[in-house]
């Protein structure tokens, strides 16, 4: 239905809490590296339960791979840094809703230049938060993308 796309995640909690949610909703995870976790670790797997044999992600060595292979029209990009609340984002089948790294967010020099108003939204919160958990946030755009596509869902 969706694609949660994961780019450099560092919290092998967060991924396994993700790709826990990613095959319970039946979206495509996409780790994209460089890779820093051991993706069979125990962290992993405990917050990814027996869910993790059965999620099947796909890995990308780096974002300019990940970009040259899919559709860049289709992709929604998390950032502290817009100004656009994610409750404005149009939400289509397909998608890719993409998230940067639990330190550093979206870096990487092939993401920024396709960065828009258009395509980068935020969670909001208040002026004293610096950032949400990385697990949370993939729930918030998530939930909202189901949601606006809830008829097409099924259980």
């Amino acid at each position: 239905m969706f694609n949660i796309v994961l780019v450099e995640p560092r919290i092998a909690g967060n991924v396994g809490t993700i790709g826990r949610m990613c095959y319970n909703l039946g979206f495509k995870l996409h780790l994209v590296g460089p890779h820093f976790l051991d993706f069979s670790s125990k962290k992993i797997m405990h917050a990814g339960l027996d869910y993790w044999d059965k999620l099947e992600p796909i890995f990308w060595d780096n974002t300019k791979d990940f970009l040259a292979n899919n559709d860049i029209a289709k992709m929604k990009f998390a950032s502290t840094k817009s100004k656009n609340p994610y409750f404005n984002a149009n939400f289509s089948e397909g998608d890719f809703i993409v998230f940067g790294s639990e330190s550093f967010g979206l870096p990487q020099p092939e993401i920024k230049e396709i960065l828009s108003n258009e395509n980068t939204f935020l969670i909001p919160m208040k002026s004293y938060g610096r950032s949400l958990n990385l697990a949370q946030s993939v729930a918030f755009l998530s939930s909202e993308a189901l949601r606006q596509n809830f008829k097409n869902f099924s259980i």
